[in-house]
């Protein structure tokens, strides 16, 4: 996950200012490989200029805010008494990295191991570390009217994950059908989760697309944690939503968002169709693969706990990779991102991480102005 720490550094001038130029198992039989579709545009094409839909999550109907859709722009000089204040900033952008041999996860690297491009240029690790970090969870859980049958083994399935994590790890619960509903706003009481996801009003259509922005909306504006996971489930093809596929991989990536665990039950539905299968199937593994998870497609239910323990090993054992950008952060628009990995005696290494991010995304709280 990609996350921004800004610092800002200043200079008061006495004279009028001059112009200045910006610088230019079971569960793994039921994983599948995220590669996206060659049909798909990739999100990294969408414009960033262009405004997203943000659709909203309700608590008793209530609005929930959210960030706008386009990270305010950087103001390089600002009048500060008699004088002015040059601000520029220096982003540090951090992965979250799952590391594979094989199907096996590599649990002993050391930074050195590691390197990082952005966009095709190896940038400077600044930043290492490997351990059970905290993480601000969201489960978004699929309300709609075929799910019924499957929730109870779903909802045991989702607690038996949050019994599993860190005590310091804080989730919500969203169950969405054709509009999405906060039943259990953050906590670390899985009782309190266990109500939320007893909720189920089967109903309605899919609006999968919207839940997932929104979600993702609320992680940015409320997670106390910068690690940060959405954990989808669902058994069909959006349907209702106002946003579309492309629209909402790049508002999460706008929002320096979560990493997307999507696990798609799409058995046992006989109103499916192939091509409905397989467009469910296109999205969600393309949901998870540009923001550094994984999709599942379990059999049947029973495999659904086996794969929920499964993410919860995934997320506890990720790196954690911070390096300053060698762009600046003036120049916009999406940036590819890629990380390899190397280990003594071992082969090729699958290092799994976001695709890439938007700069000025997410901007860390504590800014701070040091007159000189």
């Amino acid at each position: 996950m990609v996350s921004m720490r800004l610092y800002t550094l200043t200079l008061l001038f006495a004279l009028a200012a001059l112009p200045l130029t910006a610088q230019s198992s079971p569960a793994q039989a039921a994983q599948q490989p995220s590669a996206p579709p060659a049909q798909t545009p990739a999100p990294a094409e969408v414009q960033a200029q262009t405004p997203v839909p943000v659709p909203s999550l309700t608590v008793d109907r209530d609005p929930v805010r959210s960030p706008d859709g386009e990270p305010a722009e950087p103001r390089a000089l600002s009048k500060k008494g008699d004088g002015y204040v040059l601000r520029t900033e220096v982003e540090e952008v951090v992965l979250n990295c799952t590391v594979l041999d094989g199907n096996r996860m590599v649990p002993d690297l050391k930074k050195e191991s590691f390197q990082v491009f952005e966009e095709g240029v190896k940038q400077k690790l600044i930043s290492f570390q490997h351990t059970d970090l905290p993480v601000s969870i969201a489960l978004v859980v699929d309300n709609s009217g075929s799910m019924g049958r499957k929730r109870p083994s779903v909802n045991k399935s989702a607690l038996d994950l949050i019994e599993a994590s860190n005590p310091q790890d804080e989730a919500f619960v969203v169950n969405f059908s054709d509009e999405a509903i906060i039943d259990q706003d953050f906590t670390s009481d899985v009782n309190k989760l266990r109500q939320g996801l007893s909720y189920m009003k089967v109903q309605g259509g899919t609006a999968l697309y919207d839940a997932v922005a929104a979600s993702a909306d609320k992680l940015a504006a409320d997670a106390k944690h910068p690690k940060q996971v959405l954990i989808l489930i669902t058994d069909g093809v959006d349907n209702a939503s106002t946003n579309n596929l492309e629209q909402t991989i790049s508002r999460v990536q706008q929002l320096a968002g979560p990493v997307i665990y999507s696990i798609g039950l799409l058995f046992g539905d006989e109103d499916l169709s192939r091509d409905d299968i397989k467009h469910a199937r296109n999205a969600l593994q393309l949901l998870s693969t540009e923001t550094g998870g994984m999709a599942f497609f379990p059999k049947n239910i029973e495999q659904v706990d086996q794969i929920a323990a499964e993410v919860a090993r995934d997320i506890r054992n990720q790196y954690t990779l911070g390096y300053h950008s060698t762009r600046p952060s003036s120049v916009p628009g999406f940036r590819r991102v890629e990380v390899t990995a190397e280990g003594k005696g071992m082969g090729k290494l699958i290092v799994r991480t976001r695709t890439g991010y938007f700069p000025g995304a997410r901007v860390v709280k504590q800014a701070t102005e040091q007159p000189r």
